[in-house]
Protein backbone atom coordinates (compact mmCIF):
# COMPACT_ATOMS: atom_id res chain seq x y z
CA UNK A 1 0.00 0.00 0.00
CA UNK A 2 1.51 3.09 -1.20
CA UNK A 3 2.12 6.42 1.34
CA UNK A 4 0.52 9.58 1.34
CA UNK A 5 4.19 10.65 -0.22
CA UNK A 6 4.65 8.34 -2.85
CA UNK A 7 0.72 9.13 -4.02
CA UNK A 8 2.44 12.87 -3.70
CA UNK A 9 5.49 11.86 -5.95
CA UNK A 10 3.53 10.73 -8.82
CA UNK A 11 1.03 13.46 -9.21
CA UNK A 12 2.74 15.22 -11.97
CA UNK A 13 2.82 11.69 -13.64
CA UNK A 14 -0.72 11.84 -13.15
CA UNK A 15 -1.12 14.98 -14.54
CA UNK A 16 0.71 14.07 -17.39
CA UNK A 17 -1.75 10.76 -17.85
CA UNK A 18 2.06 8.98 -17.79
CA UNK A 19 1.24 6.83 -15.03
CA UNK A 20 0.00 2.87 -15.80
CA UNK A 21 -3.66 1.31 -15.51
CA UNK A 22 -3.20 -0.30 -12.37
CA UNK A 23 -1.27 3.00 -11.20
CA UNK A 24 -3.98 5.04 -12.55
CA UNK A 25 -6.93 3.80 -10.79
CA UNK A 26 -4.99 3.29 -7.71
CA UNK A 27 -3.81 7.62 -7.53
CA UNK A 28 -7.98 7.92 -8.77
CA UNK A 29 -8.86 6.07 -5.44
CA UNK A 30 -6.35 8.01 -3.04
CA UNK A 31 -7.52 11.48 -4.67
CA UNK A 32 -11.45 10.42 -3.50
CA UNK A 33 -10.03 10.72 -0.25
CA UNK A 34 -7.35 13.16 0.28
CA UNK A 35 -8.41 16.58 -0.43
CA UNK A 36 -4.42 17.85 -0.32
CA UNK A 37 -3.40 15.77 -3.09
CA UNK A 38 -6.53 17.13 -5.14
CA UNK A 39 -5.89 20.59 -4.51
CA UNK A 40 -1.91 20.10 -5.51
CA UNK A 41 -3.23 18.04 -9.04
CA UNK A 42 -5.66 21.48 -9.41
CA UNK A 43 -2.63 23.72 -9.06
CA UNK A 44 -0.15 21.78 -12.03
CA UNK A 45 -3.34 21.34 -13.90
CA UNK A 46 -3.83 25.03 -13.82
CA UNK A 47 0.03 25.45 -14.72
CA UNK A 48 -0.20 23.20 -17.80
CA UNK A 49 -3.58 25.18 -19.24
CA UNK A 50 -1.78 28.42 -18.70
CA UNK A 51 1.67 26.82 -20.15
CA UNK A 52 -0.78 25.89 -23.33
CA UNK A 53 -1.96 28.94 -23.89
CA UNK A 54 1.28 31.16 -23.43
CA UNK A 55 2.76 28.80 -25.87
CA UNK A 56 -0.02 29.05 -28.51
CA UNK A 57 -0.38 33.04 -28.20
CA UNK A 58 -2.73 35.28 -28.32
CA UNK A 59 -5.37 35.94 -31.25
CA UNK A 60 -6.11 39.28 -32.31
CA UNK A 61 -10.14 40.04 -33.12
CA UNK A 62 -11.45 40.39 -36.28
CA UNK A 63 -12.59 43.72 -35.65
CA UNK A 64 -9.36 45.49 -34.40
CA UNK A 65 -7.75 43.97 -37.64
CA UNK A 66 -10.54 45.58 -39.48
CA UNK A 67 -9.81 48.53 -37.99
CA UNK A 68 -5.90 48.98 -38.31
CA UNK A 69 -6.57 48.64 -41.96
CA UNK A 70 -8.69 51.34 -42.60
CA UNK A 71 -6.30 53.18 -40.40
CA UNK A 72 -3.27 52.46 -42.77
CA UNK A 73 -5.21 53.20 -45.52
CA UNK A 74 -6.47 57.08 -44.44
CA UNK A 75 -2.35 57.25 -43.84
CA UNK A 76 -1.11 60.14 -46.55
CA UNK A 77 0.58 58.96 -49.85
CA UNK A 78 4.51 58.95 -49.06
CA UNK A 79 4.72 58.70 -45.36
CA UNK A 80 5.54 55.58 -44.05
CA UNK A 81 4.94 53.99 -41.08
CA UNK A 82 7.33 53.16 -38.02
CA UNK A 83 8.37 49.58 -38.77
CA UNK A 84 6.48 47.68 -35.67
CA UNK A 85 8.33 44.26 -36.29
CA UNK A 86 11.13 45.55 -33.67
CA UNK A 87 8.48 46.27 -30.80
CA UNK A 88 6.33 42.87 -31.75
CA UNK A 89 9.08 40.90 -31.79
CA UNK A 90 10.01 41.95 -28.49
CA UNK A 91 6.74 41.36 -27.03
CA UNK A 92 6.75 38.12 -28.66
CA UNK A 93 10.31 37.01 -26.73
CA UNK A 94 8.67 38.38 -23.71
CA UNK A 95 5.94 36.06 -23.88
CA UNK A 96 8.35 33.30 -25.02
CA UNK A 97 10.86 33.20 -22.69
CA UNK A 98 9.07 32.61 -19.37
CA UNK A 99 7.09 30.12 -20.82
CA UNK A 100 10.21 28.68 -22.50
CA UNK A 101 11.53 28.55 -18.64
CA UNK A 102 8.61 26.99 -17.56
CA UNK A 103 8.80 24.20 -19.84
CA UNK A 104 12.16 23.44 -19.32
CA UNK A 105 11.91 23.37 -15.23
CA UNK A 106 8.96 21.33 -15.89
CA UNK A 107 10.53 18.88 -18.11
CA UNK A 108 13.59 18.73 -15.47
CA UNK A 109 11.42 18.13 -12.97
CA UNK A 110 9.82 15.03 -14.56
CA UNK A 111 13.32 13.63 -15.47
CA UNK A 112 14.09 13.98 -11.61
CA UNK A 113 10.89 11.95 -10.68
CA UNK A 114 11.30 8.93 -13.46
CA UNK A 115 15.02 9.14 -11.67
CA UNK A 116 13.29 8.88 -8.24
CA UNK A 117 11.34 5.93 -9.62
CA UNK A 118 14.32 4.10 -11.07
CA UNK A 119 16.15 4.26 -7.90
CA UNK A 120 13.16 3.21 -5.80
CA UNK A 121 12.89 0.01 -7.77
CA UNK A 122 16.69 -0.87 -7.43
CA UNK A 123 16.23 -0.60 -3.93
CA UNK A 124 13.52 -2.48 -3.62
CA UNK A 125 15.84 -5.31 -5.49
CA UNK A 126 18.67 -4.91 -3.50
CA UNK A 127 16.44 -5.97 -0.69
CA UNK A 128 14.76 -8.55 -2.32
CA UNK A 129 18.86 -10.10 -2.52
CA UNK A 130 19.24 -9.42 0.85
CA UNK A 131 16.90 -11.73 1.73
CA UNK A 132 17.79 -13.92 0.06
CA UNK A 133 21.32 -14.04 1.24
CA UNK A 134 19.96 -13.92 4.46
CA UNK A 135 18.15 -17.01 3.92
CA UNK A 136 20.83 -19.02 2.26
CA UNK A 137 23.26 -17.77 5.16
CA UNK A 138 20.66 -19.23 7.93
CA UNK A 139 20.34 -23.13 6.10
CA UNK A 140 24.17 -23.03 5.85
CA UNK A 141 24.37 -22.18 9.76
CA UNK A 142 21.64 -24.79 10.43
CA UNK A 143 23.74 -27.85 8.53
CA UNK A 144 26.91 -26.37 9.86
CA UNK A 145 25.28 -26.82 13.58
CA UNK A 146 23.77 -30.10 12.89
CA UNK A 147 27.14 -31.88 11.59
CA UNK A 148 28.92 -29.99 14.77
CA UNK A 149 26.34 -30.90 17.24
CA UNK A 150 27.75 -32.85 19.96
CA UNK A 151 24.94 -35.37 20.15
CA UNK A 152 25.23 -36.09 15.99
CA UNK A 153 24.86 -39.44 15.71
CA UNK A 154 26.08 -41.02 12.54
CA UNK A 155 24.41 -44.56 11.06
CA UNK A 156 25.85 -46.15 7.95
CA UNK A 157 23.34 -48.47 6.16
CA UNK A 158 24.49 -51.54 4.57
CA UNK A 159 23.12 -53.42 1.67
CA UNK A 160 20.51 -56.62 2.51
CA UNK A 161 20.27 -58.99 -1.05
CA UNK A 162 21.56 -56.95 -3.73
CA UNK A 163 24.33 -57.40 -6.27
CA UNK A 164 26.35 -54.29 -6.02
CA UNK A 165 27.56 -53.06 -2.97
CA UNK A 166 25.92 -49.40 -2.14
CA UNK A 167 26.07 -47.76 1.19
CA UNK A 168 24.73 -45.10 3.10
CA UNK A 169 25.08 -42.83 6.27
CA UNK A 170 22.47 -41.12 8.00
CA UNK A 171 23.56 -38.02 10.72
CA UNK A 172 20.73 -36.85 12.94
CA UNK A 173 20.84 -34.87 16.23
CA UNK A 174 18.58 -35.39 18.73
CA UNK A 175 18.01 -32.10 20.47
CA UNK A 176 18.21 -30.39 16.58
CA UNK A 177 15.24 -32.53 15.36
CA UNK A 178 17.42 -32.32 11.91
CA UNK A 179 18.95 -34.89 9.88
CA UNK A 180 21.05 -35.61 6.50
CA UNK A 181 21.33 -38.82 4.22
CA UNK A 182 24.19 -39.55 2.21
CA UNK A 183 24.11 -42.46 -0.35
CA UNK A 184 27.23 -44.11 -2.70
CA UNK A 185 26.79 -46.64 -5.25
CA UNK A 186 23.15 -46.68 -5.50
CA UNK A 187 21.90 -48.70 -8.83
CA UNK A 188 19.85 -46.11 -11.17
CA UNK A 189 16.13 -46.07 -10.58
CA UNK A 190 13.34 -47.54 -13.34
CA UNK A 191 11.32 -44.73 -14.96
CA UNK A 192 8.87 -43.33 -12.69
CA UNK A 193 10.62 -44.69 -9.22
CA UNK A 194 12.94 -43.65 -6.43
CA UNK A 195 14.33 -44.21 -3.35
CA UNK A 196 12.81 -43.37 -0.09
CA UNK A 197 14.20 -43.03 2.94
CA UNK A 198 12.37 -43.77 6.14
CA UNK A 199 12.62 -43.44 10.00
CA UNK A 200 11.96 -46.91 12.38
CA UNK A 201 11.37 -45.52 15.18
CA UNK A 202 11.41 -46.78 19.31
CA UNK A 203 7.33 -47.69 18.58
CA UNK A 204 5.45 -47.65 15.54
CA UNK A 205 5.57 -48.11 11.93
CA UNK A 206 8.66 -46.77 9.68
CA UNK A 207 8.28 -43.38 9.05
CA UNK A 208 9.07 -41.70 5.29
CA UNK A 209 11.46 -39.02 5.45
CA UNK A 210 11.96 -37.75 1.59
CA UNK A 211 12.37 -39.41 -1.58
CA UNK A 212 15.78 -39.24 -3.78
CA UNK A 213 17.23 -40.39 -7.08
CA UNK A 214 21.09 -41.37 -7.68
CA UNK A 215 23.21 -39.20 -10.28
CA UNK A 216 24.85 -41.37 -12.76
CA UNK A 217 27.73 -42.22 -10.36
CA UNK A 218 25.18 -43.43 -8.02
CA UNK A 219 25.62 -40.99 -5.23
CA UNK A 220 22.81 -39.19 -3.48
CA UNK A 221 22.44 -36.62 -0.58
CA UNK A 222 19.73 -35.84 1.55
CA UNK A 223 20.42 -32.33 2.85
CA UNK A 224 19.10 -30.73 5.84
CA UNK A 225 16.19 -32.57 6.26
CA UNK A 226 13.59 -31.90 9.64
CA UNK A 227 12.98 -34.83 11.76
CA UNK A 228 9.17 -35.33 13.14
CA UNK A 229 8.71 -34.20 16.83
CA UNK A 230 9.12 -36.32 19.56
CA UNK A 231 10.53 -39.40 17.78
CA UNK A 232 13.37 -41.67 18.86
CA UNK A 233 14.97 -43.17 15.79
CA UNK A 234 15.95 -47.35 16.22
CA UNK A 235 17.04 -47.41 12.85
CA UNK A 236 16.81 -45.98 8.94
CA UNK A 237 16.51 -48.00 5.78
CA UNK A 238 16.13 -47.36 1.94
CA UNK A 239 13.24 -48.98 -0.32
CA UNK A 240 12.35 -48.56 -3.71
CA UNK A 241 8.94 -46.98 -4.12
CA UNK A 242 6.93 -45.10 -6.69
CA UNK A 243 8.44 -41.49 -7.57
CA UNK A 244 6.03 -39.68 -5.67
CA UNK A 245 6.85 -42.01 -2.43
CA UNK A 246 4.36 -43.94 -0.69
CA UNK A 247 3.45 -44.05 3.21
CA UNK A 248 4.38 -46.63 4.07
CA UNK A 249 7.17 -49.48 2.51
CA UNK A 250 6.16 -51.56 -0.37
CA UNK A 251 9.13 -53.03 -1.58
CA UNK A 252 12.02 -55.04 0.26
CA UNK A 253 14.50 -53.02 2.64
CA UNK A 254 17.81 -52.80 0.26
CA UNK A 255 19.75 -50.51 3.08
CA UNK A 256 19.33 -50.83 7.06
CA UNK A 257 21.19 -49.20 9.27
CA UNK A 258 20.26 -49.69 13.28
CA UNK A 259 21.42 -46.52 15.91
CA UNK A 260 23.62 -47.16 18.32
Amino acid sequence: MKTHDQFAEDLALYALNELADSEQQEMEGHLQTCSACRRELHAMRADLALLGLSLSGPQPPARSKERLMRAVAAEPRGVSAPDPAPASQRRLWAILIPSLAALGLFLVALVLIRHNINLKDEVAELGNRNQDQIALLDRMSQELELLTSPDAVHVSLHPQKMPRQPSGTAIYSPSNQRMMFMASNLAPVPEGKAYELWIIPMHGAPMPAGVFKPDDRGDAIMMDHKMPEGVEAKAFAITLEKEEGSDKPTSPILLMGAVG
